[in-house]
């Protein structure tokens, strides 16, 4: 049984226009995603900046509404319940926030930082919330007496291991990462990555990877879902994306990579003006006249196109 899965959902904001500010259309942030994650599996999120990967990730975790369709988690369609009926799935989801300098209270210490989702959910006393914090601070890699430091004290990467140890705090089932490295060096995105493939073993943890980075996604994740203006425009396994692209959209993005090597560059600046003609002669094959894609068809067991 899937820990989670994701029907036909869409999310869709009003525009309002008029004397009386009647709705006249919808920005269709997400528009009819599907797919699903086994208990124990990376699944990767992958798009442009304002694709609506993030908007999905806050919906499953309750912080967004959605328009329509369904979030099974272990069965139970969490879009259906209100705020209050959601609570009793909320410690089994939580989140990691793109930005850690931003999603820390910088008037609160570590520990009151750390400690507050236990404190939203179990009673404990004092001295046993202090070594619940402290047991999981020193598994992120933290100094135990961290617990008593601010935010500003400590680097980016640190700051972001404090994020990584509050949403571990309930022992969740499902962690949301959205772009959880994005506003790090490379040498600590390197440290991060690898510390949180290292937890998801020792806590049997399920992550939704969001992130815009292909080789992010490639050395993370099991399978990916491509998205593009709100839909999935291709679905499969990392390896199968990364090495047999089949979607235009996704040729151009594995294309924009940059290349690290000098002697390459010739041939990888080649490759993207073949895949600059190519989208010119067969767009029309993969988008309608509007610029949406169209449904998912698949083309093997785990790989799936959107195209006409």
């Amino acid at each position: 049984m899937s820990l989670l899965k994701v029907n036909d959902l869409k999310i869709h904001y009003p525009i309002r226009g008029g004397f009386f500010r009647t709705v006249v259309d919808h920005v269709r942030a997400v528009d009819g995603v599907s797919f699903e994650l086994q208990p124990g599996e990376t699944y990767g999120l992958v798009g442009e900046s304002g694709c609506g990967k993030t908007t999905t990730g806050r919906t499953i975790i309750g912080l967004n509404k959605a328009t329509s369709g369904e979030i099974l988690f272990n069965g139970t369609d969490l879009a259906q319940l209100s705020r209050g009926e959601r609570r009793k799935y909320t410690k089994d989801i939580q989140m990691i926030f793109q930005d850690p300098y931003s999603s820390l209270n910088a008037r609160k210490r570590v520990l009151d930082i750390v400690a507050e989702p236990i404190r939203n959910f179990e009673r404990l006393s004092p001295e046993e919330e202090r070594k619940r914090v402290q047991f999981v601070i020193e598994r992120v890699g933290l100094n135990p007496e961290a617990i008593y430091k601010y935010p500003h004290e400590f680097s980016g990467g640190q700051r972001q291991r404090i994020g990584i140890a509050r949403a571990l705090m309930l022992n969740p089932k499902l962690i949301i990462a959205d772009e959880p490295v994005s506003a790090l060096d490379v040498s600590v995105q390197a440290q991060v990555l690898n510390f949180m493939q290292d937890i998801q073993k020792e806590f049997n943890l399920t992550y939704l990877f969001i992130s815009h980075d292909l080789g992010i996604i490639r050395h993370m994740c099991d399978r990916m879902g491509i998205m593009y203006r709100g839909q999935f425009v291709e679905e499969g396994t990392s390896e199968e994306i990364y090495n047999d692209p089949q979607h235009i959209y996704t040729k151009r993005l594995i294309a924009a990579i940059p290349e690290m090597e000098t002697a390459n560059r010739k041939e990888k600046t080649l490759i993207r003006k073949q895949i600059a003609d190519e989208y010119r002669q067969t767009k029309d094959q993969f988008f309608d006249k509007d610029g949406r894609s169209f449904g998912l068809k698949k083309i093997s067991d785990t790989h799936s196109v959107a195209m006409q």
